[in-house]
């Protein structure tokens, strides 16, 4: 119900008993002069009432300070209400009433005078008469008067539920105090702002704070004008647009002109057709589809919508290539494209007969791991081509972000599929040869782990239902072949290794590089620089010159590097007609090199491998080292210091070498104990057996800024060590591999093929080697057995008989 105006001022000789029935109301505030309906509760409120028109009709109306608190004392309500009068009263089914007051003046609560059955309290009125202004005063008074009575008429304009009595009430009104109460009971204000204007006794200041709320008013009915106006524009922009379109499909019907729209759609429709997608897949393509007929053409989402549905029925769901199972062919093929890798393409083969005979098979994950540069990414190459198969490439290093596996979600500003889908789409087929290069490089952050995004892709019971982020469905990758490569295993997560079979490829050998050059290499860079065979050609000094003295690799880049450079330095001569043109005659004029034009053309030799010591000295070590790059000789030297018998270690050393130098002293201490007689010369200052108490060690392994670590320099260190205690020399001929125990025993190392070529080429003739490896010695080639001699062993005292000079 609306608020309504008063009858005639009562004015202020109005009589206001002491005592008065107090009607406590909830988020209510009555002004004076001022007809409101109240609904009243029946437990306090209508004892309250009935009292009140029983005597006089005269009620006190106050505010509850919480509306959720009844009132139980004075502290409960509001110390200012308004005193009013009962004009009618009617009575609800529900035991309340609902009754129409007036408001007649302020006053202040005193107390309570009485608490039940209802409350009665104590009231003094607060607007009394009011004296003439002065004649500045009457003039801001007629001012702030006429401000309110415009603001109210310009409320009522823009939408405020003023009714035109009121605006008659409010032209009319004299009345200062009077016109701002009429004024602030239709303003609709918290009750917090009404009672604080209700306290307001000054008539002037009261107008003046109605005045500044109307304001505000205002301002919000003229900012929700313009967002009506605003939003009625966009709703008559749309169904305009709306209308039109409908319109326009209506015209190009008549015409017999496709909508564009509707012919993009049919090509998607027919594109999961030709492609075989999924049930699940074509039920994903109708949910975008409809979605797409219902958007604006040039919304954001539009796009967002025809970019998945390219990536969704441009994927392979059923095409695939046929596999050439021919054992013959694939062995020519891994022939020609490889040499050597005996064991490696005999695995590819089985790999490839079982394919043969079971077209399903879930064979293992094959990982080629082995150093640079040996042929990894080329053999996944080599089984595609023997298959006939599609070949992709996904290069994991430094991958650190799991959406590059999975997918980014299609939330994401730029989403798209991770690198697997990406890949068979652009693959075209669903059974590629999928190659994962380098995931020995694979970073973990806070973006996620792809090594276990990897684990589904590469799980033969998991990857026929990959959920790729972006398309939000199952993709089968069960037909793809996957293939990793890796130059360390260590790296790899033990659940992702589980998941592959290990195939190792070790460096290649002298003769086998000799023969890759010929073969592949040199024929490959002729080409690339435009060259003939007779206008360049090596000889066999050339090449081993090349292989000796610029390059030091297991695999074989850096020797196509520098074949790749005289190649370019021939065709500057040619181009400049320093060689004569094309010609295969025996007299022409190309460029031949030997080990000496090596040189010419490329400068000093850049590399010098460790070399056989010059002659046997006591307390140096040969040892042989694996690395990512190959193998390697490590010469270790101990020296003995006075000292207190402590240990000291340089040349940059790993803790599992650290280690293995702990345990060689330790056993050097029993050495010592169990030959009292070491050392006559050296150790002449300590008494026999106290060599260690007197003297400290000290462990260096030459080149002290290159890493060096691994668990195969255990025997190397206790040599060089007791070789220092017993004053004997180690032969220079030796070079030595194998972990110690503290009881002296050698233990089983890796990388024995690449520990071999090392040693080869540093000129050394004989191999300590664990007896445990010697099982591995049939697997190496057989210029290698040809040209070492390999020692088995299982004690470190063999070592030492074997190796130490007599003092």
């Amino acid at each position: 119900m609306k608020k309504k105006s008063p009858s005639p001022d009562p004015g202020p000789d109005l009589k206001i008993p002491d005592v008065l029935p107090v009607l406590a109301l909830k988020e209510t505030v009555v002004f004076p002069w001022v007809i409101v309906p109240l609904s009243v509760e029946p437990e306090k409120g209508v004892p309250a009432v009935d009292q009140a028109l029983a005597e006089g009709r005269l009620i006190f109306l106050v505010a509850l300070k919480d509306a959720g608190q009844p009132a139980r004392g004075v502290e409960d309500v509001q110390a200012i209400g308004s005193v009013g009068t009962i004009t009618r009263m009617l009575k609800m089914p529900d035991g309340r009433i609902r009754i129409l007051v007036q408001g007649l003046a302020r006053a202040r609560l005193l107390g309570f005078a009485q608490m039940e059955p209802f409350l009665r309290g104590r009231v003094q009125r607060i607007d009394g008469g009011r004296l003439p202004p002065s004649a500045e005063k009457a003039l801001h008074e007629e001012a702030l008067m006429r401000s309110v009575r415009d603001h109210l008429e310009k409320a009522a304009e823009l939408g405020k539920p003023l009714s035109p009595e009121v605006l008659m009430l409010a032209a009319s009104l004299d009345l200062p105090g009077r016109l701002a109460d009429l004024a602030a009971s239709n303003l609709e204000l918290p009750t917090a702002k009404a009672q604080e204007l209700l306290e307001e006794v000054d008539p002037l200041r009261r107008l003046a704070l109605v005045a500044e709320l109307l304001v505000r008013e205002l301002e919000l009915l003229e900012m929700q004008q313009r967002i009506s106006s605003q939003a009625q524009v966009e709703i008559d922009r749309s169904q305009r647009e709306y209308f039109l379109r409908h319109q326009l499909k209506a015209i190009q019907a008549e015409l017999g002109e496709n909508d564009e729209l509707a012919q993009e759609i049919a090509g998607f429709r027919q594109l999961a057709e030709e492609r075989g997608m999924s049930e699940e897949g074509r039920q994903e393509l109708e949910k975008q589809i409809a979605r797409l007929e219902r958007s604006h053409p040039e919304s954001g989402e539009n796009t967002i919508i025809r970019t998945y549905l390219d990536w969704l029925t441009g994927l392979p769901w059923k095409r695939r290539s046929e596999d050439d199972l021919d054992l013959d062919h694939a062995r020519k093929v891994l022939d020609g494209d490889h040499f050597g890798l005996e064991k490696v393409k005999e695995r590819i083969l089985e790999f490839l007969a079982v394919r043969r005979l079971k077209a399903d098979s879930k064979g293992p994950i094959l990982c080629f791991a082995g150093p640079p540069g040996v042929g990894k990414t080329s053999l996944g190459r080599s089984i595609a081509k023997a298959l006939g198969r599609k070949f992709i490439r996904l290069s994991l290093g430094g991958v650190r972000d799991e959406a590059e596996i999975r997918g980014h979600r299609r939330t994401y500003v730029g989403a798209l599929p991770g690198r697997i889908i990406q890949g068979l789409h652009q693959a075209g087929t669903r059974n590629p040869v999928f190659m994962l290069d380098e995931i020995d490089k694979i970073g973990t952050d806070f973006r996620g782990d792809p090594s276990a995004a990897l684990l589904e892709v590469l799980d033969p019971e998991q990857n026929p239902f990959f959920r790729d982020h972006y398309l939000g469905l199952s993709y089968d990758l069960s037909e793809v072949i996957f293939i990793t490569t890796a130059n360390m295993l260590e790296p790899i997560q033990p659940a992702f290794l589980d998941r592959m079979e290990v195939i190792r490829l070790s460096g290649y050998t002298e003769e086998e590089k000799l023969q890759i050059a010929r073969r592949h290499l040199l024929p490959k860079q002729l080409e690339e620089n435009g060259l003939t065979p007779a206008q360049l050609r090596f000889t066999t000094d050339g090449l081993k010159k090349l292989l000796t003295g610029y390059t030091r690799e297991a695999g074989l880049r850096h020797l196509e590097r520098e074949v790749a450079s005289i190649c370019r330095k021939t065709a500057v001569k040619v181009a400049s007609r320093k060689i004569g043109a094309v010609s295969k005659a025996p007299g022409s004029r190309g460029m031949v090199v030997d080990a000496r034009r090596v040189e010419e053309l490329l400068g000093p030799p850049k590399h010098f491998s460790e070399a056989l010591l010059e002659s046997s000295r006591i307390g140096v070590a040969t040892g042989l080292a694996w690395t990512a790059a190959g193998g390697d000789l490590l010469l270790i030297e101990a020296l003995a210091v006075p000292g207190q018998g402590k240990l000291q270690l340089t040349g940059s050393l790993g803790e599992v070498m650290k280690e293995s130098a702990q345990a060689a002293l330790s056993f050097a201490r029993h050495y010592e104990a169990r030959h009292a007689e070491a050392r006559p010369e050296a150790g002449a200052e300590a008494p026999p057996g106290q060599f260690f108490a007197k003297n400290d060690i000290h462990i260096h392994a030459p080149a002290g800024s290159i890493p060096k670590d691994g668990p195969s320099a255990g025997i190397t260190i206790t040599a060089a060590i007791l070789s220092v205690l017993t004053g004997r020399a180690l032969q220079r001929e030796f070079a030595m591999t194998g972990e110690i125990t503290l009881r002296g025993d050698i233990l089983p190392i890796g990388g024995l093929k690449e520990k071999a070529l090392a040693a080869r080429a540093a000129g050394i003739r004989k191999v300590i080697i664990p007896k445990q490896n010697e099982r591995e010695l049939a697997e190496l080639p057989a210029s290698l057995r040809r040209d070492l001699v390999f020692y088995p062993l299982v004690h470190m005292d063999q070592v030492l008989e074997l190796t130490l000079l007599p003092a």
